[in-house]
């Protein structure tokens, strides 16, 4: 079966619905994840996408047939499927959802025992697996029917609001802006913000899927966010991405903050409160060093998706973590990034300092990061990042991913996209300016490969 236009890494498999996205890959896919879990309890959750439903009864069949039964959730947070994994004693789990990308894509993440997504073993195990046909299906007398299982949603609620603080916040009354695109975060943000005692003003919180601007939750969707924090006068603004594992900002002024400050702010207050190893991938900004280093902890990179962090983590006992696309990962709540209670964990942090989030965030480490995604044939890559290696000199180089070169006001990290047909290139520098002329070198040397 032809997989050449997926999208394939830690991060699920995706595709564009209607073309490399079909039935079919899904079903073959959920098969081969029964073949390497065993034919056990299987946890599936989704996202809100219209192409959802399809992919679910999809993975379904796919599971049923290697003799695994699944344990249907619904629509919930992909943090949600971890948890509940480990809840319910399943032996794993899928989560229907193509996360932050627009709304023709879909994808299937697969979750181990422990909650955690496969990593980059297993994940090459699959791989064998499915396209070996070594798929193990099961006779007619051991096939097991679909069970629908409630409660999810107050699960992961009860664990989040067993982590916050919930009566620091709620003594503050914060009026809190949340865009859910339409995702999975309507079925939980704002019930959060009820439980901690927050009046909502509320977008886009009807999970239908009909995506009202990408979901990404980044500076150029944040607009309409940004105006109803203005216009309402609320203390915060929150935007989810489709399956709530990302979340982006807006200060009480309508002031967008970058994707990084999300991660920053939820170090600088878990630390505060509780030391420790901190961990976030090779792409992060350097003010979550500057932070950790403030409070005598240490940080440690690992190569870029959520998995890579998060065993880390564990096995650093690490008390947070995460990456600079907004996601933030709190062991204590799930093993994976989780944007409602990093909503919590913000509240709490305002609420505990009595500073507003404008306050907050410019109490941080001043640095400017510039991030583009740019086209480049899967052919050239490898040619492309030796140009790389090439150009840039001077600085400490890390190939554990791409290209890293680190200078001493700088870096700059270019790789090859997860979740994307794309090359990501991302430079940090005290100076914007500098910042940027290193994407534009960057990007240059990307353009002679197109």
């Amino acid at each position: 079966m032809d997989t050449k236009d997926l999208m394939i890494s830690v991060s699920g498999v995706r595709g564009v619905v209607g073309k490399s996205a079909t039935p079919e890959i899904f079903t073959r896919f959920a098969a081969a994840f029964g073949t390497l879990i065993g034919p056990h309890k299987i946890v599936v959750g989704m996202d809100t996408r219209q192409s959802g439903d399809m992919i679910k009864h999809a993975v379904h069949a796919g599971l049923i047939s290697v003799g695994c039964q699944p344990l249907e959730l619904g629509i919930c947070p992909t943090p949600t499927v971890g948890l509940m994994v480990r809840t319910l004693s399943a032996k794993g789990g899928v989560a229907i959802t193509a996360s932050h990308n627009p709304a023709e894509w879909n994808a299937v993440k697969f979750v181990r025992e422990n909650g955690l997504l496969l990593n980059e073993a297993l994940g090459e195990e699959l791989l064998r697996l499915f396209h070996q046909e070594k798929i193990q299906r099961s006779q007619w007398q051991n096939l097991k029917p679909v069970e629908s299982v409630s409660g999810a949603i107050l699960t992961h609620l009860s664990r989040i609001m067993g982590y916050l603080d919930a009566s620091l916040i709620w003594g503050k009354r914060f009026k809190v802006a949340l865009d859910c695109c339409n995702g999975a975060g309507s079925v939980i943000g704002p019930q959060l913000l009820q439980q901690v005692g927050c009046e909502a003003v509320l977008l886009h919180v009807t999970p239908n899927g009909n995506f009202p601007h990408d979901p990404e939750p980044v500076a150029e969707n944040l607009c309409q966010l940004s105006e109803a924090v203005r216009s309402s006068e609320a203390d915060v603004g929150f935007a989810q991405d489709a399956d709530v594992d990302r979340i982006g900002l807006v200060d009480e002024k309508g002031r967008v903050l970058g994707e990084e400050y999300t991660l920053a702010l939820a170090v600088q207050y878990v630390l505060s409160k509780r030391k420790g190893p901190v961990v976030v991938n090779l792409s992060t900004t350097r003010a979550i060093e500057d932070i950790a280093s403030a409070y005598g902890c240490s940080l440690v990179r690992t190569k870029v998706g959520e998995v890579n962090v998060a065993e880390r983590m564990l096995e650093l006992g690490s008390p947070v973590g995460g990456e600079g696309n907004g996601g933030v990962i709190l062991p204590e709540v799930a093993l994976g990034r989780d944007a409602t209670a990093a909503m919590g964990l913000i509240l709490e942090s305002m609420a505990a300092s009595g500073k507003r989030l404008s306050e907050l965030a410019d109490d941080l480490p001043k640095y400017a990061i510039v991030k583009e995604k740019h086209s480049c044939p899967r052919d050239a890559v490898e040619a492309m990042l030796c140009v790389v290696r090439e150009t840039f000199s001077g600085g400490r180089v890390d190939e554990t991913q791409g290209i890293r070169i680190d200078w001493d006001d700088s870096w700059i990290h270019i790789r090859p996209s997860g979740t994307e047909p794309v090359v990501r290139v991302i430079a940090e520098a005290k100076d914007e300016a500098l910042a940027r002329k290193l994407c534009e070198r960057g990007r240059r040397i990307i353009e002679e490969f197109i």
